[in-house]
């Protein structure tokens, strides 16, 4: 009986504490996608953030000893300009605000400004993990794993504010990558092939789009989980990949 009971005990903090990485998607609407193009992408970049500006790709890349700031021309994948971060620091989001280029770091508490020829013009510190960064014109827009994305001001790093992001009965953890668009934040959910689209002002979650099997190459090396997109305002597309994706693809969402 004592063991009965320490194993209901247990269901029940499993069911209170499950970390909620995939969606319960009969509640929330699926998008529809349509692949535009196909780009090459370096099968070797271990990507962790992706913004498009001035026409360019801008890619932020992981792991220790491989960490990377990168410019990129988007039809060739040819990189245009990179920087390698020291071996002590895993790369992690970016994005582009003021002119400003912002890269975080996963646990070294440590945000890198760099102007847009990559010169470095400060560090700032920050407590917890990071992970995914993106902006609304006014504030970042960060992500650390958890069910929350932190809005934070540019110069100083300080909290302004910050959303929980759920459907309509979940919370929804593992937020990585992201990327605002029009009142809407994009963003991916670590180990899924799921997009979530965010109220920015609420945290609900309104729309997801899921992206398995879009990865279509008879490249035969190591291939890890979708992760990356930006937004392309010139034609209102996407582009979107994953870590050591030897592919880019650029998608139009279907509302």
């Amino acid at each position: 009986m004592k063991n009965k009971i320490i194993f209901l005990i247990l269901i029940l903090l499993f069911i209170l504490t499950y970390p909620v990485s995939a969606l319960e998607t009969e509640t929330v609407t699926e998008l529809n996608y349509q692949v535009i193009e196909s780009y090459r992408h370096d099968p070797k970049a271990f990507t962790q953030g992706l913004e498009i500006f001035d026409n360019n790709l801008y890619e932020g890349t992981g792991l220790y000893g491989k960490s990377s700031l990168r410019k990129l021309e988007i039809k060739s994948g040819r990189i245009l300009d990179k920087i390698n971060l020291s071996s002590d620091y895993f790369g992690e989001g970016i994005t582009i605000l003021n002119n400003k280029i912002y890269q975080l770091s996963w646990k070294e508490n440590i945000a890198f400004v760099y102007d847009l020829n990559f010169n470095l013009i400060k560090k700032i510190n920050y407590s917890g993990e990071g992970w995914g960064l993106a902006n609304d014109g006014k504030y970042l827009i960060m992500s650390n794993g958890s069910e929350y994305l932190y809005f934070r001001d540019p110069d100083t790093f300080e909290l302004a504010k910050k959303i929980k992001v759920r459907t309509k009965d979940r919370l929804i953890k593992n937020i990585n990558e992201l990327e605002y668009q029009n009142g809407f934040i994009y963003a991916n959910i670590w180990q899924t092939d799921y997009i979530i689209k965010i109220d920015a002002a609420s945290g609900k979650v309104s729309a997801y789009l899921d992206l398995s099997g879009i990865l279509k190459t008879d490249y035969t090396g190591e291939i890890n989980v979708l992760n990356g997109i930006a937004y392309d305002s010139t034609n209102k597309t996407f582009l979107v990949t994953g870590k050591l994706w030897p592919k880019i693809y650029r998608i139009k969402i279907i509302d």
